[in-house]
């Protein structure tokens, strides 16, 4: 058609759900909506849960996931794709498998721990998600519980942050953003370990909030979103751990629910971006 003259960036999300809204397959659909991009999705798993915590899970087919999968990417290829909640097995094999042969670089953030403390994953996967999955990213983004469960190593401080991020490196990971979201101190520290051997160290004040669900699945979300649009692996850590901030920042006053609340994803949206085919 020849009035056809634009594309968008499409973010690809492959994650679990969340019913409340802020978390999961939903926050990565308004991170990436937000921010400008088309959001695809792929289900991986239906859990049960609110602000308060996570009730039960309750899994897709596996078969169904890679149904998923390929529908979408005959369809739409993304720019990028995001991986959040795997909690078995099976699953790490079907989105290996899946994925395999992908040309566009992944962000997996390897969900292990609900903002509430709820484990969200079953320990078999574990092992699963280090010998496939990790290689196959091109950055992952753990928390402080999750990458003590990846280096098996207790993690208290931001030297600990330190070897925890060097054991995980040498699982195979191209390269890792160790949240310190869940550090015991006035500020937050996260630390970006590049493939080329190098420390990025960023910080930030802490907030005195509990709004924040589902603040590691928008900072995924968010990473493959500024990737998707061209920028630096470096760059886009950075300008989505500056959204995620941001956006904790202005949900501190809004209620909603009675446990941990969400961010405000939407305190100031882009128009979707269009790219010209010519």
């Amino acid at each position: 058609m020849d009035t056809i003259k634009y594309s968008y960036s499409s973010v690809l999300t492959i994650a679990g759900f969340d019913g409340s809204g802020g978390a999961g397959i939903q926050a990565d659909i308004k991170t990436i909506s937000a921010l400008g991009s088309y959001a695809t999705s792929i289900l991986t798993a239906l859990p049960v849960q609110n602000t308060v915590g996570v009730k039960s899970i309750h899994a897709i087919p596996a078969s169904v996931v890679k149904e998923q999968i390929q529908t979408i990417l005959e369809d739409i290829y993304p720019s990028s794709i995001k991986i959040g909640m795997v909690h078995t097995a099976e699953l790490v094999g079907v989105i290996m498998e899946a994925l395999k042969d992908n040309k566009v670089p992944i962000v997996f953030d390897p969900v292990m721990v609900a903002t509430s403390g709820h484990r969200l994953i079953e320990t078999a996967t574990v092992a699963a998600i280090i010998e496939r999955l990790i290689p196959l990213a091109d950055i992952i983004t753990p928390n402080l519980q999750e990458a003590s469960i990846l280096a098996d190593i207790p993690i208290h401080n931001v030297a600990d942050m330190y070897l925890a991020g060097e054991k995980i490196m040498k699982t195979g990971c191209k390269s890792v953003l160790i949240k310190g979201g869940h550090l015991e101190s006035d500020q937050l520290t996260s630390l970006y370990f590049a493939n080329d051997s190098t420390v990025h160290e960023f910080t930030y004040p802490k907030l005195n909030t509990q709004n924040t669900h589902g603040s590691g699945c928008t900072l995924s979300s968010a990473i493959a979103t500024y990737i998707a649009q061209g920028e630096t692996f470096l760059n886009a850590i950075t300008l989505a751990q500056e959204f995620v901030h941001r956006a904790i920042a202005e949900g501190i006053n809004v209620k909603t629910g009675k446990g941990n609340g969400p961010l405000h994803h939407f305190y100031n949206p882009k128009a979707t971006i269009k790219y010209s085919l010519e």
